[in-house]
């Protein structure tokens, strides 16, 4: 599918850091450490990397809440509200609220963290409306909601269920669903299908992508699985260490991945009549609290030179839409210590 080009969500030099007391001394974690994103209308942008390496925090950051420990330590975030783009990071937490009741949605990990146990699906559906909709207006929305649920192929009486009555997949559909209930133009999952079979996963794969063609919004994805991006994302992203190291169209990710990381990334997926042994990422990623000077990934890359132990580099570019953070590649627009 064609995308448009317009950016709808974009960062500059975003840094969010965990700032814990440690019995008296302050330990700094960077979980987001100078993340530059231009995220388009109309789009799946997928992000990826291990455990540990930042991608929940920067969902909180992009979605804009930011609560202690966890501190904007430095950079901006800009949203394009009707044409015109809002520096998020200057507004006020009013602002904020609303901005984000009106514009943006989020999908967190957890089904039950959205749905009460103890409500009927109709009931959560009644809660979230009466935050999000005036008065006059929450019948009419029930009743789209009643209609949306047939729309994404959910059985009709679904919302008279209560949710220990639904399969983990079943809830998950169901809180995909509500999220995009009032039409949002940004939706953020984080990792929306952990801990589903893979015939669940397809299902709710489906209906991101279905959503996503319907409204002609975008969806950042947060998931460590690289198949889920292959079948969704039209772009991604590869965090490590509180970095974007590498970013491309979903082909040129994985047709010509450039980072030793995300080369290994790849190589790690079973593929269809290949029997041999994958091969991981060597190594464990690195404390966020304490991370090796220069690049990040120097301790496990196979490929290491002196600079890569010195310093960070800057994106190179292969290719127009293809970024690419590694000395292997080129000296980018600039080198600097981590």
């Amino acid at each position: 599918m064609e995308i448009q080009t317009e950016t709808i969500l974009r960062t500059e030099n975003l840094k969010a850091f965990y700032v814990l007391d440690m019995h008296g001394t302050q330990k700094i974690v960077k979980a987001v450490n100078e993340v530059d994103l231009a995220i388009k209308e109309n789009e799946i942008y997928g992000i990826a990397g291990e455990s540990g390496c930042g991608k929940t925090t920067l969902l909180k950051a992009l979605f804009n809440v930011i609560e202690p420990p966890l501190r904007l330590i430095g950079g901006k975030i800009y949203y394009r509200v009707n044409w015109e783009e809002v520096e998020v990071t200057s507004l006020s937490p009013e602002e904020k609220r609303r901005l984000r009741l009106e514009y943006i949605s989020y999908i967190p990990q957890g089904s039950m963290s959205v749905l009460n146990p103890v409500l009927k699906i109709k009931e959560s559906y009644q809660d979230f409306i009466a935050s999000h909709v005036p008065e006059q207006s929450r019948k009419e929305t029930m009743e789209l909601a009643q209609k949306q649920i047939v729309e994404l192929g959910l059985p009709k009486n679904i919302l008279n269920a209560y949710p220990h009555q639904l399969s983990g997949g079943m809830r998950q559909r169901v809180t995909i669903a509500l999220s995009a209930l009032l039409s949002p133009r940004i939706m953020i999952g984080d990792e929306p299908t952990t801990a589903l079979d893979v015939v669940v996963q397809r299902g709710v794969i489906q209906m991101l992508k279905e959503i996503q063609r319907k409204l002609q919004n975008t969806i950042i994805l947060v998931t460590h699985d690289m198949g889920v991006h292959a079948n969704v994302a039209h772009r991604i992203g590869i965090m490590y260490a509180g970095k974007i190291v590498e970013e491309g169209t979903t082909i040129q990710i994985f047709d010509n991945p450039l980072h030793p990381y995300t080369q290994f990334l790849i190589n790690s997926l079973p593929k269809f009549g290949d029997k041999m042994m994958r091969e991981s990422v060597p190594g464990s990623p690195p404390s966020l609290a304490d991370l090796p000077r220069g690049c990040p990934f120097h301790p496990r890359c196979p490929y290491t030179k002196d600079i890569c132990r010195e310093s960070m580099p800057g994106f190179s570019y292969p290719d127009e839409k293809h970024r690419v953070a590694c000395w292997l590649i080129g000296e980018g627009e600039h080198g600097k210590a981590s």
